[in-house]
This record gives C-alpha cells, structure tokens and sequence, in this order.
C-alpha cells in the first residue's frame, strides 16, 4: 500500500479535492469518467508526481467512487441540490468549480454512510475555503447540511460506485 506516512484523513482529503477538480475538468471539457479516473491516477494522484508537488498521495478508492458516483446519478445529485439551494439560486447557474464542490459533497452525503455526515460536511468547507475565500464556505456548509437532513429523512442510503482495479 502506498502513502505509508499519510493517515486515512489526509488520504481522504486529497482524494476530495481531486474529485472536485476532476468534476470541473470534466464540467469544461467532457470525458468519460473512467477515463478521467485513469488519468488523475496515473498523472497526478500516485507516486512521484504527488510526492513532488508535496501533495499526499490520496485515497484512490474514494477519488473514483465520487467521481464515478456523481456521473452516474448526476440527476439525483442536482435535484438533492437544487432543492437545498435557496429559491432563487439554481445550479446551474453556480460557477463550475462550486458546482463540483456541491455535487462531490452530495455524492458522498447519498452513498458514503462508511464516512460520518458532520466529517463530510466540514472537508467540502474545507475544499471551499482552499478555493474561495468569501462566502461561498458557507453556502457550501448551508447546501450540504440540508442535503443530509433530506437524506436522513428519507432512509438508507443509495450504493457507493465502486470499481477502481484491484489487484487479485
């Protein structure tokens, strides 16, 4: 296993903010996003290039899940979000980049019950504060927090995408 050093945490939030640059290159540029996955883990998440750019190495099962997780039920992610968003916010009309913010958290809000809500919630505001520095944490922190009291209302959650190859 590699990341010797890095703990689940730092591994988690590495594999966060690829997922959300990963939604947004895929949001500009399109792409399949077994393809995307491939990509980032080639180039950007493993070995030598994460250890030179001084980034720990991420959680590579989770990257993928919330990337595939989001493309697959991309609809289910935006209604859970759009109803969440005040009236006269629509997703749509978000920038792209807290677009992809909202719909990682989403995803792993639906289908990660593994990962505490409250946890989930603070590393995307997290992730919001790395990339913007007004208000826009606390929307992310207001969305997602309706996102998950919709979801416990609603019961069990949605199966996670699992499918980054394994060895065996």
């Amino acid at each position: 296993m590699s990341g010797r050093g890095a703990s689940i945490g730092s591994r988690r939030r590495a594999a966060r903010i690829a997922a959300v640059q990963a939604l947004y290159q895929m949001t500009l540029n399109g792409g399949d996003p077994n393809d995307v996955v491939a990509e980032f883990v080639a180039y950007r998440l493993h070995g030598d290039e994460a250890r030179a750019a001084r980034r720990p190495e991420a959680d590579l099962e989770l990257f993928a899940d919330i990337v595939r997780g989001v493309m697959a039920r991309q609809a289910s992610v935006d209604a859970l979000i759009g109803e969440a968003l005040d009236k006269d916010r629509k997703i749509g009309r978000l920038e792209v980049l807290m677009q992809s913010i909202l719909r990682a958290g989403t995803y792993e809000l639906l289908a990660r019950p593994d990962i505490d809500t409250a946890l989930t919630i603070s590393e995307y505001v997290a992730v919001a504060d790395a990339f913007f520095n007004e208000r826009e944490p606390a929307l992310v922190n207001a969305v997602l927090d309706r996102v998950a009291r919709t979801l416990a209302d609603r019961g069990p959650p949605a199966e996670p995408i699992h499918d980054i190859a394994q060895d065996g």
